[in-house]
């Protein structure tokens, strides 16, 4: 679990922190006593978790909020200048394969030059920073292999969104190789990883486009669940998940004598690698209803099969899921149920924390 000792106090930089993950993983730190700056878009429209969250605890010592977009260098530069961090967390990005298709130039603008302008805003820092570059699961040449790709396999990408994380993994490590070391063009004070993670689901989300959300907004609704792909088979895996992994890395990456300055694999147990239209009938044991299959063979590419082996962040990190599939699916239904039926959103993703974080956590 994440050392209380290390995050009490310290600078923290959090990028993205107006998205699902983002939202949690600021919650998250101020839970530690971290002092965190962020940056990011304007949240998206309601329901928002960042909003919800922000209500309850709004901005103030533990925390400051700032809207930017990471094409802006020199907000990034002003930013890195005040803040001073000492571990930066990066999750800013355009996560959505569909909208990918509909806006590719903005998805490789953000993806890659927005991660190669933060890098560069991190520069001048006279002190040593631990930079956690998140990604995703979608960043290999996906073959539609049945075992788990490692991260050495070739990386690819046939939706723009895909193609654009592998992008910035190589712009990442080649910036890392280039400019992190002793040379006069170089800085020695930054370590840098990139994580690999994806199909997170948790309380909160409310985008367009991902499984999850669309079934709860559906259930809410007395509706029938849309389910455009069911025999596509994903890594589902709880929020708090890999977010534990970013953490983890950071403390590597500032603590440790050979610091991990390479990529890291973040994904569930091999038993939660399910069809979506597995996941849908999980959740309908919970919230009940009823789903469609709206298969379109003309819909934009995305994948049908992909896992991520994880052995790496266990031996490297000493990092493994804790939550099995059945749940993280109770988990996460039951954080929709209980915010529809009034429960605060707060209060919620407060009691998936401590029970995740509890020795006592099932599966732990």
């Amino acid at each position: 679990m994440q050392d209380l000792a290390f995050w009490a106090g310290r600078r923290v930089l959090l990028t993205g922190h107006t998205g699902f993950k983002g939202s949690w993983l600021l919650l998250w730190l101020q839970q530690l006593g971290a002092q965190v700056w962020t940056y990011a878009l304007e949240p998206e429209p309601e329901p928002n978790l960042f909003r919800q969250l922000a209500q309850a605890c709004p901005p103030g010592e533990s925390w400051q909020h700032q809207i930017g977009d990471l094409a802006d260098l020199e907000a990034l530069k002003a930013l890195v200048l005040r803040a001073q961090p000492q571990v930066v967390l990066h999750l800013a990005a355009q996560p959505l394969v569909r909208r990918s298709y509909e806006d590719p130039l903005g998805t490789w603008a953000t993806n890659v030059m927005g991660s190669l302008h933060l890098l560069e805003a991190l520069k001048p820092l006279q002190h040593p920073c631990a930079v956690v570059m998140v990604t995703t699961d979608k960043v290999y040449e996906n073959r539609e292999w049945a075992y788990g790709y490692r991260e050495p396999d070739r990386l690819g990408g046939h939706d723009p969104y895909s193609a654009s994380k592998a992008g910035a993994e190589i712009a990442i490590a080649s910036w890392r190789s280039s400019f992190c070391g002793q040379g006069s063009h170089q800085t020695p004070h930054l370590r840098i990883a990139t994580a690999r993670a994806g199909n997170v689901i948790g309380g909160g989300d409310w985008a367009a486009d991902r499984i999850v959300p669309d079934a709860m907004r559906s259930l809410a609704k007395g509706e029938p669940i849309p389910v455009r792909n069911p025999r596509a088979t994903r890594p589902w895996q709880h929020v708090i998940e890999p977010l534990a992994g970013y953490l983890r890395l950071a403390e590597a990456l500032a603590m440790d004598p050979q610091p991990p300055c390479e990529a890291f694999n973040f994904g569930p147990s091999l038993a939660s690698n399910r069809p979506v239209g597995d996941l849908v009938t999980t959740i309908l044991e919970h919230w009940p209803g009823q789903w469609l299959d709206q298969s379109d063979p003309l819909a934009p590419h995305e994948a049908n099969l992909l896992h991520l082996q994880i052995d790496k962040a266990h031996h490297r990190l000493g990092w493994q899921p804790r939550w099995d599939y059945a749940t993280t699916l109770a988990r996460t239904v039951g954080w929709y149920r209980a915010v529809h039926e009034g429960a605060s959103p707060l209060d919620c993703c407060l009691a998936d924390l401590n029970a995740y974080t509890s020795p006592l956590s099932p599966n732990a």
